[in-house]
């Protein structure tokens, strides 16, 4: 049996920087592709070491491979999904931070005036009509 001159090296979970990890680990979040179509695509060898990146690496919860949040016919507990909902909440209310704060330089720095601006002589209530029915 004749080989060719390449030599396979078999890589070992080390290999992997932490990188790498979680880029593979957010793309299948996002939903981009199964943890099986990551394994395949990046050449990882292991069976469940894509899963066991989601485990540990991810925001959602991979307890249950079979059952993927964002799928539509999945079961998930209340508990679950009050947890998984923090989860969201927490991470919409840093995304808001942080356009807040761009906002906030845009505005700063360029003059841009991306704020709403309130009349100054109005005190926020609905102005009764004249009319009487």
């Amino acid at each position: 049996m004749a080989t060719s001159g390449i030599k396979c090296i078999k890589r070992t979970q080390r290999d992997y920087s932490m990188a790498f990890k979680l880029g593979v680990v957010e793309r299948v979040e996002k939903g981009e592709m199964t943890y099986k179509q990551a394994q395949v695509h990046f050449g990882i060898q292991g069976r469940s070491t894509v899963l066991v990146w989601l485990r540990k690496h991810g925001k959602l919860d991979w307890s249950k491979p079979f059952l993927h949040p964002l799928m539509p016919n999945s079961k998930e507990t209340p508990a679950e999904k009050i947890k998984r909902l923090e989860r969201e909440l927490a991470d919409e209310k840093l995304k808001n931070q942080v356009l807040n704060g761009m906002v906030d330089i845009m505005d700063k720095e360029y003059g841009a005036g991306l704020r709403k601006k309130y009349l100054s002589g109005t005190s926020g209530k609905p102005k009764k009509n004249s009319k009487s029915r």
